[in-house]
């Protein structure tokens, strides 16, 4: 999509107030909008406040799978393209975006990495006595969810977790996790118009503007806070360009052992074959919370964000709220005691998607949660709120299903690395279900037969856990970004 006409426009969920003021109206966050998308007014100055005016003919009434295509937000000549290739067929595509009872059943067989049970379909929980159950599946109706500890890596229980799903924005961390280290937070840049290009119709945005001048770190607020496709774009502009984004982010996905993942585009935008998974999702999360300005992004829920130059040629601000709902709030939630991050979407394809860290006492939970029934308001927040309220209750009192692995350069005896031929990787998981403590980061020496063998089993007890030091809690409140 060209600059020309979308670059200056800020996408606004509805009554996203900033200030700490919470809405009154049913807001969204994410990739982009869940309705049929619209090309928008563009203002000379960015309000807000005040939504802008739809300007573009609905492709409602569009036929077949070009018109469910065009409702998903693709522009008008990659539908063209795409029909007359047959990729409209695809069952990404074809994608409603929440579950329904014509929903596809998750595949007979995933990924076992972490553990063999998280390849098997449904549920998979493993209570001790007197531990509290689980909520019935009417109060979590995500096709795929995984609540795990952030810093052992146990998966305390998870439902489809490597089904290959699409992740909308939470594809973002994977972003964070891959670029963010490359720049320091002062540094300034320029915006150019052909940075903004490419992005797609209805694309969440910031609000950045062509020939301004912003931070590293006005960017990253613009990512984390406002999901800002356009805040991506730059960076991945600053970057290289979106292609060695896109490979990048792929190569430093299979270094970190998530093998469910395959990047298309580096805004998690809906686009044929991008998908994800529950437990992929959680491993990015889990790496990207290593890092301190990571942490401090994610958790950020209100911040000043950098506008358009006044009359006298100063640059004013405007207030940006996080739209992560346990962060943030909401008017019919308050947000989540002990959140702290880290990324939400919502896209045509993906419904609603969220992955979220919280701490209780020395106990820090990730969780994420994709494709809930859209029953109510802000169902993936509350959903996930359910899965935290009952992984605190039960964290010590369950047998993990499984672990969240460490990245390949540690993981070397699951088959990651030392493991040869197709398939070693999940063949080595099948036999590690993470009971009895499994950690963020194994080693083992990958040894066959009779004695050898044997010492290979009890290497595998040999772990790492993945330390955090406290998580930052809804910081950021009111605060001016840096520049």
């Amino acid at each position: 999509m060209s600059s020309g006409g979308g670059s200056g426009s800020i996408r606004r969920s509805a009554g996203a107030l900033f200030r700490g003021v919470l809405s009154a109206s049913r807001a969204r966050g994410g990739t982009f909008s869940d309705v049929p998308t619209t090309f928008r007014a563009y203002p000379a100055s960015p309000n807000p406040i005040t939504p802008t005016a739809s300007t573009a003919p609905s492709t409602a009434g569009a036929p077949g799978g070009a018109g469910r295509a065009a409702r998903n937000g693709l522009p008008v000549r990659t539908v063209a393209a795409l029909a007359a290739s047959g990729l409209l067929a695809t069952p990404l595509l074809a994608g409603t975006a929440y579950a329904d009872p014509k929903a596809p059943a998750p595949p007979a067989k995933m990924s076992q990495i972490g553990g063999d049970r998280l390849g098997t379909p449904g549920v998979q929980v493993q209570l001790k006595p007197g531990a509290p159950k689980l909520p019935g599946p009417d109060a979590l109706t995500g096709r795929s969810w995984i609540v795990s500890d952030a810093e052992s890596g146990k998966v305390l229980a998870a439902k489809n977790p490597h089904w290959r799903l699409a992740p909308a924005s939470t594809l973002k961390m994977l972003f964070a996790d891959t670029v963010l280290p490359k720049f320091p937070k002062d540094r300034k840049y320029t915006v150019k118009p052909a940075d903004l290009e490419g992005m797609g119709v209805g694309s969440s945005l910031v609000g950045i503007k062509e020939n301004l001048t912003y931070t590293v770190h006005d960017l990253w607020l613009g990512v984390f806070l406002r999901s800002g496709n356009d805040a991506v774009h730059t960076l991945s502009a600053m970057n290289g360009g979106t292609e060695a984004t896109v490979m990048q982010m792929q190569k430093h996905a299979k270094e970190l052992n998530a093998n469910d993942t395959h990047v298309v585009t580096p805004d998690g935008y809906d686009a044929p074959g991008q998908v994800s998974s529950a437990y992929d999702l959680s491993l990015f999360a889990r790496s990207g919370l290593t890092n301190a300005d990571f942490r401090e992004y994610c958790s950020t829920a209100f911040a000043q964000f950098p506008g358009d130059k006044g009359k006298d040629g100063k640059r004013a601000t405007f207030g940006i709220q996080n739209t992560n709902r346990l962060l943030s709030g909401d008017y019919d939630m308050k947000p989540y005691p002990g959140i702290a991050g880290v990324k939400n979407g919502s896209t045509t394809n993906a419904g609603s998607t969220f992955t979220g860290v919280a701490q209780r006492g020395e106990r820090k939970l990730l969780v994420t949660v994709m494709n809930p029934a859209k029953k109510e308001h802000n169902e993936a927040y509350k959903e996930a709120a359910k899965l935290l309220d009952w992984g605190f209750a039960a964290a010590d009192k369950v047998e993990p299903v499984g672990r969240l692995v460490g990245p390949r350069s540690e993981d070397d005896g699951t088959g990651a690395v030392g493991a040869k031929g197709k398939g070693a990787h999940e063949s080595t998981q099948a036999g590690l279900n993470g009971t009895g403590g499994g950690g963020g980061a194994w080693t083992a020496i990958a040894v066959a037969g009779g004695a050898m063998a044997l010492i290979g089993v009890v290497a595998l007890a040999v772990h790492r856990r993945r330390p955090l030091p406290a998580l930052v809690r809804g910081r950021g409140r009111g605060r001016r970004s840096e520049r």
